[in-house]
């Protein structure tokens, strides 16, 4: 099995430009719900995931939401990124990742992101082999 098999395309992603502001960020997560967000460049390429605790420890800096409008996503981001795979990656792989974070942004060979795939896709497919396997076990 591989990614894409689980691929969620880019284009049904919520994901934000390293060029917004930190305004834009907080109001993309907040609209659709998330605690984390994909951050890509002006090409395409992932930058890595901004999380609503990189967006709110600026909050608690910059308290005047004026300033807002004046801080940009890539200043922000923190020091942790999390690594996206490559669309060849294995399940074990994902896997790994999948274990501490909700989704695996997924790139290509130049590093363009194309997408994610979701814990919970991960975790339907670990269980389905699980009941696979339980079930040729009981025959």
């Amino acid at each position: 099995m591989n990614v894409l098999f689980f691929l969620k395309p880019k284009q049904e992603v919520c994901v934000l430009h390293r060029g917004n502001t930190l305004r834009q960020g907080i109001e993309k997560l907040r609209q659709y719900g998330f605690t984390a967000v994909p951050v890509i460049d002006e090409e395409g390429k992932y930058c890595g995931t901004i999380t609503e605790g990189d967006l709110l420890r600026q909050v608690l800096v910059h308290e005047d939401r004026g300033e807002w409008e004046h801080i940009l996503l890539r200043d922000v981001m923190g020091r942790e990124t999390r690594r996206p795979v490559n669309i060849m990656a294995d399940m074990d792989e994902l896997l790994q990742l999948a274990m501490t974070q909700n989704f695996v942004s997924v790139v290509d060979d130049r590093g363009m992101f194309i997408g994610i795939v979701t814990r919970q896709d991960i975790m339907r497919y670990f269980a389905k082999a699980y009941r696979a396997l339980e079930q040729r076990a009981e025959q």
